[in-house]
């Protein structure tokens, strides 16, 4: 999930009100009184939930993880990696509608598809691209294919469950031999990304957290990062929340991004992925009001994954 459809890093100091946390009654009255209107042919996402309600919702959301054992996980429906793998000859295959909603413009994939291949217990690798809508007011949407992204992922620490897990995931991002660079699609520059994902459990939650520099020619480096917190609730659902954040310099650009979101098991191999949230910062033309993932994932070969675990057998010890 690594199609560069947003840009930035800045972190601001978020005032806290002096009332207290809202009660779970409270939240559900708010989400209530705010309407989330899909139009999935237009492809046009209008979403009203101010800031400050997200936050408490994501403070809430978080206090109620914390209070149990939590089991978080990076990669689709969210932008933070971690350090997992599929595992020996298995697949992952995640599809999705990404849409990023600015108030100037919008661009989707349509779908995003990322394709994972595990080599051993340890290595990644990995193939992602998008069919893109890019709409900039008040012309007509434009149509094209993104920039592939190719990586190879590596756990090169693995301390087992209770421990720390390290890992490293280099991918680049070319351009494809069409015209999308030249109407506008994509960015011109290509680029190399060099980033790192840690998981460990802190107490009773387990926290993802992913760092790295992204090299690129003829255009803006930067860095990025993001932290994912969450909760298994049973063999079928998991509930999580995510900062994420990139940035560029020369010129700056900075957009740090709020999201929520879950996984829902289907039925092995298949797992409905759900994400939702927003800029920091207030709405503009180059911060969003709506980021989301919806989307599916597929684990295969099917007898690699039992009825209650959706993570991979391992044939051997790491």
């Amino acid at each position: 999930m690594r199609e560069a459809s947003f840009a930035g890093f800045q972190l601001n100091y978020l005032p806290v009100s002096n009332s207290v946390l809202p009660t779970q009654e409270d939240l559900l009255h708010d989400l209530a009184m705010h309407r989330l209107d899909a139009i999935m042919g237009g492809f046009s996402v209008g979403f009203q939930l101010p800031l400050h309600r997200m936050v408490r919702i994501l403070i809430l959301v978080l206090g109620l993880l914390i209070g149990r054992s939590a089991c978080a996980q990076g990669g689709p429906p969210y932008y933070t990696n971690d350090p997992g793998t599929p595992g020996p000859r298995n697949w992952e295959i995640n599809l999705a509608y990404m849409p990023f909603l600015y108030s100037t413009q919008s661009v989707a994939h349509t779908p995003d598809v990322d394709i994972n291949f595990g080599i051993g217990d340890r290595i990644q690798l990995t193939y992602e691209n998008a069919w893109l809508r890019v709409h900039d007011l008040p012309v007509d949407a434009k149509f094209g294919l993104g920039q592939s992204n190719f990586g190879v992922k590596w756990r090169f620490y693995d301390a087992g469950e209770s421990g720390w897990s390290i890992s490293t995931f280099p991918q680049g991002f070319v351009n494809n031999p069409n015209d999308s660079v030249r109407r506008g699609i994509t960015p011109q520059s290509n680029s190399f990304l060099l980033p790192f994902e840690f998981s460990h459990k802190l107490g009773p939650v387990d926290v993802n957290f992913e760092g790295g520099y992204n090299f690129a020619h003829d255009g803006p480096s930067g860095w990025l990062t993001g932290l994912v917190v969450g909760h298994t609730f049973n063999s079928k659902l998991e509930l999580d929340a995510e900062f994420y954040s990139q940035s560029t310099y020369k010129p700056y650009e900075s957009q740090p991004i709020l999201d929520a979101g879950a996984r829902y098991r289907i039925h092995n191999p298949v797992i409905l992925l759900l994400m939702a949230g927003r800029s920091v910062e207030p709405a503009s033309p180059n911060h969003p009001y709506f980021v989301g993932y919806f989307g599916v994932q597929f684990l295969l070969p099917t007898r690699a994954y039992n009825a209650d675990d959706p993570a991979p057998a391992k044939s051997t010890p790491p």
